[in-house]
């Protein structure tokens, strides 16, 4: 670690005030009246030093001259007195003017930077590499890498083909300029990557410089703002100019909503905008119109916030093109999970296309993690590969959370979640347009999931149809109506999150899908006041409509609910006996795997009760192997959107 000059000055003055302290002359301090006993005496020796307020001299003690000083008294000081006496007793003397620099030097500059070094030493103590911030305005915290560094290319980046392809095209701009100028194009300005998190767009950026064979400059959205007003701006001046200086290059701003939120107190920019990050707005739009994209210089940034860009940051002639890097389908996870198993000892069984199948939603790092995940695993295990088992914990792992084996539910506990989630999963079996039931577990997991219904989606699905979003009201609500049944009335806590996941799903179908008659085919999503999760971003904000309408959209959604509890009433109190025993097999079992839940139903398969229960329960692994068969997890849909069925938990 290098060190600061300014240690080594303030080192060096702290040694000069110890020297000078240490290693000066001290004389004896006396009594003024002292030194006159001594003058009368005859036992001064040598030439006394006065100065306005002090002598110091020597005066003889036994055989030996002591030094000494002495303070004259104010009354006395600047009368002829004591030179008066020192003539007639022949005592040599003169005058003595101290030096005004030493004495401001030590008296004031030495202590009081001493004093600035001491504080700001334990400000950055305290405050980490922000404080310095005041003595490195403008300094740029940009990391730049260069083209030996960049070893990334296409080969690592999966699952995004359609944005690959549109990237190639950037790279043979940085490579041939020339091939498009001659007909009169102009190469793009920048490129706007935009796609949830975990998606690979900073991947895909690396990727571009490292085919294109430049130089990779990189910066997060938030390294540009600090404390010090002024301080992103000057920094956005300095990575353009260092760019300019070895171009060609390629600049990515990573998270750039963080500075290009819309200005005036737009939405995201909150009520009333802050100062510091306008200013670096709006010095990154007048470095980009006053940049030539000729030069070989590419602008890339990747957001998942697209709908809170400043428009001004986003019109052609500044980000040109924008590129969707959204969530894989099922081809693109398979060759993601082929790029990171690349490096892992596999099982030969392992079929890379039913896991691809199981994950459905899963963005690149979410693969990436299972496949570590599983790698741990077997590790743990002391296996020679991963296998299919580890694969589907580690899938588990990342939708429902750890097992939480430490967590003891008593017996009225297990038996509540039990009936809860076979209530799930016996709804979700007689609805018709229902993902079919993947696996139903009460063993806890995560943070507050108790249990969890897994559901299996057959294939990528992008809409909902109207019967499907009926059916996963009944689903959700399937829980909460089999403790009704099952306990005379008498619920718990644990369909709270069931009951507001509902409840957004039905409010979206009035109010955004216009699935309601009463309401019509009329959309009120919120602008202005949600965010893109759903979540309602200003409490305050005034509706798009009156309180009549807002009164008949209550009552749609509370329509709904009921509609969908009344349908979950039905089916469960048909088969109560059906849903009894399967959870006194889960109870026993603590598992049940969709096939053999839906062979129960279907009367294809024989239900164990008594001591064949019993035997089954002792014998069941608590990591059983996977049934035959594409099944899927369905991972949990981000934010609120009706558009997944994440686990249940009661």
């Amino acid at each position: 670690m290098r060190t600061s000059p300014w240690v080594w000055i303030l080192g060096f003055l702290l040694v000069l005030v110890l020297f000078n302290y240490l290693f000066a002359p001290r004389p004896n301090p006396i009594l003024y009246s002292e030194f006159l006993v001594k003058v009368e005496e005859g036992q001064i020796v040598g030439t006394l030093e006065i100065s306005e307020t002090s002598v110091s001299g020597r005066f003889r003690e036994g055989g030996d001259a002591r030094t000494f000083t002495t303070t004259i008294p104010p009354i006395l000081q600047g009368t002829p007195q004591l030179t008066e006496l020192l003539n007639d007793r022949g005592i040599a003397y003169t005058g003595v003017t101290p030096n005004p620099l030493s004495g401001f030097l030590l008296g004031w500059v030495i202590p009081l930077m001493l004093f600035a070094g001491l504080w700001f030493f334990l400000i950055r103590r305290m405050s980490g590499a922000q404080a310095g911030a005041a003595l490195n305005l403008g300094r740029n915290r940009v990391r730049i890498y260069d083209r030996k560094e960049m070893k990334t290319s296409f080969a690592d980046v999966a699952g995004v083909d359609e944005a690959k392809e549109e990237l190639r095209e950037i790279v043979d701009f940085l490579k041939n300029p020339k091939k498009y100028q001659r007909l009169g194009g102009r190469i793009p300005k920048g490129v706007l990557l935009l796609g949830p998190p975990g998606c690979g767009k900073t991947l895909l950026a690396r990727a571009v410089a490292g085919e294109a064979d430049v130089p990779f400059f990189f910066m997060s959205g938030s390294e540009f703002v600090e404390m010090f007003v002024g301080l992103g701006a000057a920094r956005v001046r300095e990575l353009f100019q260092q760019a300019k200086e070895k171009a060609p290059a390629l600049v990515f701003l990573d998270e750039i909503d963080t500075i290009g939120k819309g200005r005036g107190g737009a939405l995201g920019a909150g009520f009333g905008a802050h100062d510091e990050r306008e200013q670096t707005l709006n010095q990154l739009l007048v470095e980009m119109d006053g940049f030539d994209s000729s030069k070989g210089v590419i602008i890339m940034a990747a957001t998942n916030r697209p709908d809170v860009l400043d428009p001004a940051l986003v019109r052609p002639g500044r980000f040109d093109r924008q590129v969707v890097v959204d969530r894989p389908d099922l081809k693109g996870r398979e060759e993601i999970l082929k790029v990171h198993t690349r490096g892992v000892a596999m099982d030969p069984q392992v079929d890379l296309r039913i896991v691809a199948a199981r994950t459905p939603g899963f963005t690149g790092a979410d693969l990436a993690n299972v496949v570590n995940e599983a790698a741990l695993l077997a590790a743990r295990r002391e296996r020679d590969s991963v296998t299919m088992l580890e694969l589907e914990e580690a899938i588990d792992r990342t939708v429902a959370g750890l097992e939480r084996k430490s967590r003891v539910m008593s017996d009225k506990e297990k038996e509540r979640v039990a009936v809860h989630e076979m209530g799930h999963a016996i709804v979700a079996l007689t609805a018709p347009t229902a993902d079919p039931v993947h696996r139903v577990s009460i063993i806890p997991r995560g943070a507050a999931a108790l249990g969890m219904t897994m559901q299996r989606p057959l294939e990528d699905r992008y809409l909902l149809t109207e019967p499907e979003l009926h059916d996963r009201l009944a689903i959700l609500l399937g829980g909460r109506t089999a403790e009704e049944i099952v306990f005379d009335q008498v619920v718990s806590t644990g369909a709270q999150n069931d009951l507001e996941r509902a409840t957004e799903i039905a409010r979206a179908m009035v109010t955004e899908y216009g699935m309601s008659p009463k309401v019509g085919p009329l959309s009120f999503g919120g602008n202005g006041f949600r965010s893109p999760e759903g979540r309602l971003l200003y409490p305050g904000a005034a509706p798009e409509f009156s309180d009549e309408l807002a009164s008949l959209i209550d009552a749609e959604v509370a329509r709904l609910v009921n509609e969908a509890h009344e349908r979950a009433r039905e089916v469960l109190t048909q088969h109560r006996r059906f849903l009894e025993q399967m959870a006194e097999i889960l109870i026993a079992t603590e598992v049940i795997d969709g096939p053999d839940l839906k062979a129960y139903f279907e009367g294809s398969k024989e239900i164990p009760t008594g001591e064949r229960l019993r035997e089954q329960a002792e014998g069941r692994e608590r990591e059983p192997e996977l049934p035959p068969g594409p099944d899927v997890i369905v991972k949990p849909p981000q934010g609120s959107s009706p558009t997944g069925t994440p686990p249940r938990r009661p």
